[in-house]
């Protein structure tokens, strides 16, 4: 790495080459007696304000006081009005500290600089989560800002314990990555696992978390094994459990481990409600999971291969509907899925009073002409309705994209060879889950392998004051955690 050189004009010149002389490089050289002190930044991430006027109006007056000093680089140094500075002695140190928002310091004659946080604010405040909302829980949502994201966190665990620990990822973006764990929780063995992944990443940038999520997951699935968040209350709910989070810069979402799929049945609100009422809700979406993956396959297997499986009457009124349609019933279900998939992808990707204009619109219109063309069954689009409202009972993205694969998967047995087919694709579901682990535990704990005290918030959740111990496969079983238990 170059070292910085001591003629300030050199220097000038050789960050204006290195950045191919852009216009938001900004310099100003201040010559005072026998001082000479060169002032660089960037004004895309820098505030004006801040190096106007407190920056420069202080190094004008410590340079007046100081006429006569022969060291007036360590004066400035130790005297600058200002809590983040540093020393900094090679143009690629120069060059991160100001792309990261800070003003460089030089004087002439000395071959280092002094780098002083001069931020402007780029990103947008504090808001509640746009795709998870809270029913009675916090508001507050993450942001870009990855300091701002740390305070949320520190806001509700005032532990310790509770580490943050810093690294670099992007050859190029050199994109600011923060592991969050509780130290006597955590276990030390997942910590150093995440972090040997993360070292290895070789990639020019990191612009988002999602852009790390191909390299963590070591096993190819639909199934995510890590849950993304922005709402601190369940960051910090999964840290107290002994689990790790990563925080990214730029990124208002937060990576959770290990995840598991039960953890896809829970929500944060969970917490905040009576027992009864969380269960009625978890008991509808574990109801939802079933309906979206076998609802569409059985219907297909019931009226191509095993009428025999419900009663006549309803048989012959389904039988009756689907007189005149032109198309198998697999066919059938596949045009009305894929219809309906396109609404939804129209109404993500579209403003928000325009999408759902055209979702709610899109889907009246588009049914009842289908069913009145006689291209489909009303029967079928009941069946897709269903199945597609069931599947949005997840809020995680990534969840329901596995669902919409597997949903596809079932149609294709049951297409070839009816409900055996449909069993087929249930075995072969329950077997991928099986093979799945994240960070060493298993996908499907706590029921295989079984954990009797883990059941008391697997699918049913008892009150908070009768859980008293953590998750055992999330923590390691040291002095800390033992005597917490015990006074429990």
């Amino acid at each position: 790495m170059k070292k910085i050189e001591k003629n300030i004009d050199k220097v000038f010149l050789t960050i204006q080459k290195m950045n191919g002389k852009s216009s938001d490089i900004k310099k100003r050289k201040i010559e005072q007696d026998q001082h000479q002190i060169g002032i660089l930044f960037l004004q895309s991430v820098s505030s004006d304000d801040k190096i106007s006027d407190i920056l420069i109006h202080s190094i004008m007056e410590l340079l007046e006081q100081n006429k006569n000093s022969k060291d007036i680089f360590h004066t400035l140094y130790n005297s600058l009005y200002n809590g983040t500075i540093a020393e900094v002695t090679t143009y690629s140190e120069l060059f991160y500290y100001l792309v990261n928002g800070f003003t460089a310091i030089l004087v002439e004659g000395i071959g280092k600089a002094i780098v002083v946080e001069t931020k402007s604010t780029l990103d947008r405040g504090i808001q509640e989560s746009s795709t998870e909302t809270s029913l009675r829980g916090p508001k507050d949502s993450f942001t870009e800002n990855i300091v701002v994201n740390l305070g949320l966190i520190r806001k509700r665990i005032k532990d310790p314990n509770l580490y943050f620990e810093e690294l670099l990822v992007g050859r190029r973006s050199k994109s600011k990555i923060n592991i969050g764990y509780i130290s006597d929780i955590a276990d030390n063995n997942h910590v150093k696992k995440l972090k040997e992944k993360l070292n290895k990443i070789d990639i020019d940038g990191i612009l988002d978390s999602g852009n790390l999520r191909s390299f963590l997951n070591s096993q190819k699935s639909s199934f995510p094994k890590m849950l993304s968040t922005e709402r601190p209350d369940l960051v910090c709910g999964a840290l107290l459990e002994g689990k790790i989070v990563l925080l990214v810069e730029n990124s208002p979402y937060v990576l959770i481990f290990p995840t598991l799929f039960v953890d896809f049945i829970h929500s944060s609100d969970d917490y905040y409600q009576k027992s009864q009422n969380v269960n009625f809700s978890r008991f509808l979406r574990v109801l939802g999971l079933f309906l979206t993956l076998f609802v569409p396959a059985a219907y297909i297997a019931i009226m191509t291969y095993n009428p025999e499986m419900i009663p006549d009457k309803l048989f012959i009124s389904v039988a009756v509907q689907r007189e005149g349609v032109p198309f198998p019933t697999a066919i059938e279900i596949l045009i009305l899925g894929i219809t309906f998939e396109l609404l939804r992808e129209c109404d993500l990707r579209m403003p928000t009073k325009m999408g759902t204009a055209i979702s709610v619109v899109g889907g009246l219109v588009l049914g009842d002409a289908a069913v009145n063309a006689g291209i489909v069954s009303p029967f079928a689009v009941i069946i897709v309705a269903i199945t597609s409202v069931a599947g949005l009972l997840f809020s995680d993205i990534d969840m329901i994209n596995a669902l919409r694969w597997w949903r596809l998967i079932f149609i294709f047995f049951a297409s070839i060879c009816g409900m055996i087919g449909v069993v087929i694709a249930g075995i072969l579901l329950l077997t991928h889950l099986s093979t799945l682990e994240t960070f060493g535990v298993p996908y499907l704990t706590p029921f295989a392998p079984l954990y009797y005290q883990e059941q008391n918030d697997a699918i049913l959740l008892q009150e908070n004051s009768k859980i008293k111990k953590r998750p055992r496969y999330f923590t390691t079983k040291n002095k800390t955690r033992l005597n917490w238990e015990e006074k429990s």
